[in-house]
């Protein structure tokens, strides 16, 4: 008998159909319009953490309060539009993460997506909330690590987890030489080693494969594997609905594909970006001079850094792309229209359907 529907990513008490979870995008790309409007469709609808509110003319001691208000105003806005299943991604690197962290919980947003490191500290600063913990994780290794550290301090487990691999847009979870070089492993072998490990454990955590994944066939292949759902995050921004800037997006349709680059980002990571001019100017050695008075990310060294990282997404998201740039997955070549979240998701689930029921034709 063909599907008639996806299977249900379960993640604790939470049952999410299609199985999709929307990336979360900073800096200001994946807000509350865009997290809304995918929980309304029955998957889940993530509101990236870092970088919200007006801070850059601020003084640094204004940020941690800036950026609070605008995650919990995010947060609310979401829930105002949407009785599905809202998160929200925040980045083990940031400065504010513990802040970060206790804001959405209060909040009592569904769950937290959390990396740019290993998020060990997590449940402790969740600790007594319902609120779901997914780690963001790109080798079965890590994802061993924090299964131990957190069930040995806090007799936790991550109620599912994220498999990120190296096609994804943004900060990457490998070296940046093994990113230029090919040298990492496909995120099938991570997924397939992460859905192991995950097997351990009664009932199984739910893994969710992400980077690089793009139509229904992408989809079928890592359900098909074992991942119990999957992350998307440049699909989503070519909608109507993302909250980023509508020269953002006319960026990304107008990618060709070998238009993405690897920049050596000035918080220690390699990241996958759209080329344009500003890119390679800052790859040549050019250098903006900025005044941090924030410092938003632990690992970014403001006395060293070629310019503010945070500052030029801020452009980006603004449309300003003479000063900034954007980030984008492997596949973004490939966006070449603007449509609906609805429209979207229901391409999506018909292609995966189309894609499953044939492989057990």
């Amino acid at each position: 008998m063909p599907l008639k529907n996806l299977p249900t990513l379960k993640i604790g008490d939470l049952e999410v159909n299609p199985p999709f979870v929307q990336g979360g995008m900073g800096v200001r790309v994946s807000r509350a319009n865009l997290a809304s409007a995918v929980a309304n469709q029955g998957c889940v609808g993530v509101i990236a953490g870092v970088g919200l509110g007006k801070f850059e003319d601020l003084p640094g001691r204004d940020y941690v309060r800036v950026s609070e208000d605008a995650l919990r105003e995010e947060i609310r806005k979401a829930r105002g539009q949407s009785h599905g299943v809202i998160g929200v991604n925040i980045l083990v690197a940031s400065s504010n993460y513990e802040n970060l962290v206790r804001a959405a919980v209060d909040e009592n947003v569904d769950l937290i997506i959390s990396g740019a490191g290993l998020p060990i500290d997590l449940p402790r600063l969740a600790n007594g909330s319902n609120v779901k913990l997914l780690p963001i994780v790109s080798s079965g290794k890590a994802f061993r690590i924090i299964c131990k550290k957190w069930e040995r301090n806090f007799k936790r487990r991550p109620d599912a987890v994220v498999v990120e691999g190296p096609r994804a847009g943004g900060h990457l979870g490998f070296t940046f030489q093994d990113v230029v070089d090919g040298g990492t492993p496909k995120l099938e072998d991570i997924v397939t080693e992460v859905c192991e490990a995950a097997k351990a454990f009664d009932p199984p955590i739910p893994v969710i494969a992400a980077g690089g994944i793009f139509d229904g066939a992408d989809i079928a292949r890592f359900l098909k594997l074992g991942a119990s759902g999957v992350q998307m995050a440049t699909r989503f921004v070519c909608t109507y609905e993302c909250d980023v800037h509508d020269n953002f997006k006319q960026a990304y349709i107008n990618a060709g594909e070998g238009d993405t680059t690897i920049i050596k980002s000035p918080v220690g990571m390699p990241g996958r970006a759209i080329m344009n001019d500003f890119v390679k100017q800052v790859t040549q050695g050019k250098t903006v001079p900025f005044k941090c008075t924030y410092r938003c990310l632990k690992s970014c060294d403001p006395t060293t850094a070629p310019y503010c990282i945070c500052s030029v997404l801020a452009k980006a998201a603004e449309g300003n792309l003479d000063e900034s740039f954007v980030f984008a997955g492997s596949n973004v070549y490939r966006c070449n229209e603007i449509v609906s979240v609805k429209t979207l998701i229901e391409k999506l689930t018909l292609e995966t359907l189309s894609h499953l029921n044939a492989d057990q034709a």
